[in-house]
């Protein structure tokens, strides 16, 4: 078996949600074994966000101002959305907008790693299936940066583990919201 056969996300942890009426962001914390700098170049560097983000992009985030191309990855129809990174003050914090949602990143040394805190405004109805689907993708970049990658695994392909819709139910319990139903159960892998 491979490790992506093998690979089954852990529980639910980490995230919250902000609510300013109609609109809400996931903020979801990961602590990495990995220092700022090597954080850093997997959220900015388009090689490496090709190994575990839900998007492509053409050109790399690093930059204030520059303007880039995020194509979403996995989706039944590929959505292309042309952004500019307004904050980019490496390794410590990157802002830009994914199809029209703010997402920013913040990165802490804590010893000789780092916390990671995501904060993406989510349509409310599908605030559990993105910190679902976010919970995967950064398992995914954790082993990435350990030199274990597993591969990207991202939209459909991600519904597709048992673990992705235990942790979409998880995180709607936590969030005091009904878990989207979609995709259907059949045909998963646990």
């Amino acid at each position: 078996m491979t490790d992506r056969e093998e690979y089954s996300p852990g529980p639910a942890g980490g995230a919250q949600i902000e609510k300013d009426g109609e609109n809400w962001t996931l903020v979801l914390v990961r602590e990495l074994r990995h220092p700022p700098e090597k954080v850093w170049q997997a959220l900015t560097d388009p090689v490496h966000l090709r190994e575990w983000a839900p998007f492509e992009t053409n050109t790399n985030l690093g930059t204030v101002g520059v303007t880039v191309k995020l194509t979403t990855v996995g989706a039944p129809t590929p959505q292309a959305t042309e952004t500019t990174v307004t904050r980019a003050e490496a390794p410590q914090v990157l802002e830009y907008k994914w199809g029209g949602d703010a997402i920013r990143w913040k990165l802490e040394a804590v010893g000789e790693g780092t916390r990671l805190t995501l904060w993406h405004n989510i349509d409310r109805r599908f605030i559990s299936m993105g910190a679902a689907g976010w919970h995967i993708c950064l398992d995914v970049l954790e082993r990435l940066l350990a030199g274990r990658p597993i591969g990207r695994m991202v939209g459909a392909d991600a519904m597709k583990f048992g673990g992705w819709q235990r942790l979409n139910t998880e995180y709607a319990k936590h969030f005091g919201v009904e878990a989207p139903s979609w995709p259907s159960p059949v045909g998963q892998k646990s």
